[in-house]
């Protein structure tokens, strides 16, 4: 049955945990008459040949025998399947390699594809689609094996396999919409789901509506699905076309949350749902996220019951839902929100993302002036959770400068925002935390008395170049000339790895000198060279702003910034805050409007 295994020479390859000289013994052992030996060793060779989806040389040379044992090993046949799918569907540089293994393997392997165990026949149809191009001969079999199959689960199976093969796109089309009015829904769905794969944007409503009524009478979790990457999940096709996700929704299937994380200027067409189905923390920190792209001010008697909750979670995150969305007599809601709360806010065993903190100070980002109660009630007892309110009342914050002081080093951005007004005893405090080396401490001081000698000293000060580096970049670019002393510093940094680095050294440099030949085309490339969803980087839309300059190249990246009618910048986590899209949307346009 392991006839050759002496043959290869293990140690000269490599599986996920190094030299592979180990897969003989466990590959024996996968043939042993006693199922707790075979369990183990099939649990070995699953983590040392597929590791979390990666294969390695070993894999392509495991194959045959992995095969052989399925085909006559001792023990059920199931768990090697498994083994071969996953080795079929891996991947890492030794990829393709292991494919043409498994796929060679295939051939005498065809005939389970009929076992009487239905278990086997699907996994044997979903062997078959991993090896891809690979298992083009084997198209005629696969037809033949619809037209017999009985199982619904392993036709719907069958049909997602042809179609995904199948280089004849005529034929596998006029076959799926033959398979439109199948018996089976898992059928109709799996035909649907494949005709929407290649179908045109916009999606035909017809078919949308197909696959949603096939979905609705046979739901199916395709979280974990056992396809190739040219499959695409019913889910994520609906949702390359927003009004096809948007009548899903409608018709039940739970993309509301996904739609406006996909497509800009969705939040009004999924708040209703995104409400009706609000029934935890998380789901409320949605509905507040929506709500700060909306006008706002209606009333939502449908946060009664979670402004009520007994989970002081709850409580905070409805306050926040309701503050987002402008509800009537939301402030009203923040400061009994603020009333309730114990004095240690630990005690609630909040997530970072509902802390009781984010409500107060949103309440005032959202209300301005008319949120003048709420700040008061700030400054009548500070809490750190709270600060952030105070800066947009200088005023109140003026009148407890020594609480502030003795909340150092929490307050030092409240009091860098009073400037001089801070007074002489907040500049000795927070002269005293930058001789102590507090960085902060020594850049609100700056900003308080003019100084900015003690911030410089606490960067020089610094032992770790790179830190050294990354601070005089953070300080230059909050004092501009003030700090002009760590312009070498900053300087250094252009030669950093990353472009955001490089990128805010630029900025750094242009506040500090005012020099715009050299540093926006460093800043310009940090955009124009965008390359996931974290991207753009909100810093270098700032920056360009300020300078009134776009250079060309990073013109087209812009436009696409501020125009495109999908997200440009990822929001996960949502913690209840605006969408940071909208911040570059609305950054990249005020660019666009000031260069022409």
């Amino acid at each position: 049955m392991l006839d050759g295994i002496e043959d290869v020479d293990w140690a000269a390859l490599e599986h996920a945990y190094g030299p592979a000289e180990d897969v003989p013994g466990l590959l024996r052992a996968a043939g042993s008459v006693d199922p707790g030996v075979r369990d183990e060793a099939l649990d070995e060779l699953f983590s040392a040949l597929c590791h979390q989806g990666s294969v390695y040389s070993a894999t392509a040379a495991a194959v045959p025998f992995i095969a052989r044992l399925a085909l006559d090993g001792p023990g059920g046949r199931l768990p090697l399947l498994w083994l071969l799918h996953a080795a079929a569907d891996g991947t890492g540089p030794e990829y393709r390699q292991v494919r043409r293994a498994v796929a060679a393997a295939l051939p005498a392997l065809l005939h389970l594809g009929a076992d009487e165990d239905g278990s086997v026949r699907r996994t044997m149809v979903w062997i078959t689609a991993a090896c891809e191009e690979a298992s083009l001969p084997l198209l005629p079999l696969l037809r033949a094996r619809l037209d017999e199959e009985k199982d619904a689960e392993i036709r719907a199976d069958l049909v997602t396999a042809l179609g995904l093969l199948d280089v004849s796109p005529d034929n596998s089309n006029a076959r799926n919409r033959a398979l439109l009015s199948a018996p089976e829904p898992l059928v109709r769905r799996a035909a649907a789901t494949d005709l929407l794969r290649t179908a045109p944007l916009p999606l035909p409503t017809a078919l949308v509506d197909s696959a949603l009524a096939a979905h609705k009478a046979a739901p199916t979790d395709e979280t974990d699905h056992p396809w190739p990457p040219s499959y695409r999940p019913l889910a994520d096709r609906l949702l390359d076309d927003p009004d096809a996700a948007l009548r899903a929704v409608e018709q039940g299937l739970p993309l509301a949350w996904q739609l406006t994380e996909t497509w800009r200027d969705r939040e009004r067409d999924v708040l209703p749902w995104l409400a009706a189905t609000a029934g935890d923390v998380e789901d409320l920190c949605g509905v507040a996220r929506v709500g700060a792209a909306l006008e706002g001010g209606e009333p939502a008697p449908w946060l009664e019951p979670h402004l009520g909750a007994e989970d002081a979670a709850v409580r905070v995150a409805a306050t926040h839902a309701a503050v987002r969305l402008r509800v009537p007599g939301a402030i009203g809601l923040v400061l009994r929100l603020m009333d309730e709360l114990p004095d240690e806010s630990a005690t609630l065993q909040l997530t970072p993302f509902t802390a009781p903190g984010a409500v107060v100070p949103a309440a005032v980002e959202v209300f301005g002036t008319a949120a003048e109660a709420v700040a008061r009630r700030v400054a009548a007892g500070l809490r750190v959770e709270w600060l952030d309110a105070l800066l947009h009342f200088p005023a109140l914050a003026a009148t407890c400068v020594d609480d502030l002081i003795r909340m150092l080093p929490a307050s030092a951005e409240v009091l860098a925002a009073l400037g001089r007004d801070a007074g002489p005893a907040a500049a000795r405090a927070l002269r005293s935390r930058a001789e102590a080396g507090d960085l902060t401490a020594a850049t609100a001081l700056a900003r308080v008395t003019g100084d900015a000698g003690p911030a410089v000293d606490v960067v020089r000060s610094l032992s770790d170049a790179v830190e050294q580096r990354r601070a005089a970049v953070t300080v230059a670019g909050e004092l501009g000339p003030d700090a002009a002393a760590l312009l070498p510093l900053v300087e250094e940094r252009l030669r950093a790895p990353a472009r955001e680095s490089r990128a805010d050294a630029a900025a750094a440099i242009w506040r500090i000198t005012g020099r715009t030949h050299d540093t926006a085309p460093v800043i310009a490339d940090q955009l124009t060279r965008r390359g996931d969803l974290h991207e753009p980087h909100p810093g270098a839309l700032r920056a360009l702003t300020a300078m009134r300059l776009l250079p060309a190249p990073a013109r087209p990246a812009v436009e696409h910034i501020a125009f495109s009618p999908r997200r440009v910048v990822s929001g996960s986590p949502c913690d209840g805050t605006p969408h940071p899209d909208l911040t570059v949307r609305k950054l990249a346009r005020q660019l666009l409007a000031l260069t022409g």
